[in-house]
């Protein structure tokens, strides 16, 4: 499996990376959050730009984008817009997504963008285009917040995104049972095993699946999720404590 390196940051290499999220409606609130985490210990941030305002205006989204690339200018910026289909906060037409990413893969302003598998496979591959001419790295998504499918279709969502050209496969999943959230480790094992060639990232959300967003040293998944000021997910852990848990499970693994 290759790894991906951004910023010095190599995904798929050592122990999970950490993704923080942030989720501030205001360009106050968004910087507010960023200067809290300028003392805080994690890999990449993730701008969930679906919970801000100013969604609409492209040329606000830039600007915004600018100042937390300034704040934080060792951090790799993942720009995620969650539609409300896969746990977003609104509605977004089909046409402004893909517009939105395309504008801010070729901005120079973010090193990793967010696209979700099910838009369309043409529409994917657009915007993976777009993304990979201008050394933008993709993470394709899917989330699904009402149950745990079973293992050869975890695999198999897997692989068609790896197949359309994702740089970074993504899955998170709900679970009802604990042998759901043993589902999800089996298919993360299978697919790092037998089909990757690329980082992946899985989850079994909620409680009962935090167990999964700090395995992925053992089961494959090469990045989690932790919650400095807000959570953006159910079952994100506290990034300090998901730092102490990596660090310590990456050290027995060795």
């Amino acid at each position: 499996m290759k790894t991906i390196t951004i910023k010095n940051l190599e995904i798929g290499s050592g122990a999970p990376k950490i993704i923080v999220p942030v989720v501030g409606k205001t360009e106050e609130e968004l910087l507010s959050e960023i200067e809290f985490l300028q003392s805080i210990d994690f890999d990449v941030l993730e701008w969930r730009v679906d919970h801000f305002t100013q969604i609409d205006d492209i040329e606000a989204v830039k600007k915004v984008a600018k100042k937390i690339g300034d704040l934080l200018p060792l951090k790799p910026i993942l720009f995620t817009f969650r539609t409300a289909n896969e746990g977003g906060v609104k509605p977004w037409p089909l046409n402004s997504y893909i517009e939105l990413n395309k504008a801010m893969a070729r901005s120079g302003l973010v090193d990793l963008i967010d696209v979700e598998v099910f838009i369309g496979d043409e529409h994917v591959k657009e915007i993976i285009n777009v993304a990979h001419e201008h050394n933008v790295v993709v993470v394709t998504s899917n989330h699904d917040f009402e149950k745990t499918p079973p293992k050869d279709e975890i695999v198999a969502r897997l692989r068609k995104m790896q197949d359309l050209g994702s740089d970074i496969p993504k899955i998170a999943v709900m679970p009802k049972t604990t042998d759901d959230v043993l589902t999800l480790l089996a298919a993360t094992t299978e697919m790092k095993e037998q089909y990757a060639t690329k980082p992946l990232i899985t989850m079994s959300m909620a409680g009962l699946g935090a167990i999964s967003r700090v395995a992925g040293t053992t089961f494959g998944s090469s990045m989690t999720f932790g919650a400095a000021k807000n959570a953006s997910a159910p079952g994100q852990l506290d990034v300090k404590e998901l730092r102490y848990i990596l660090d310590v499970l990456y050290r027995s693994y060795q």
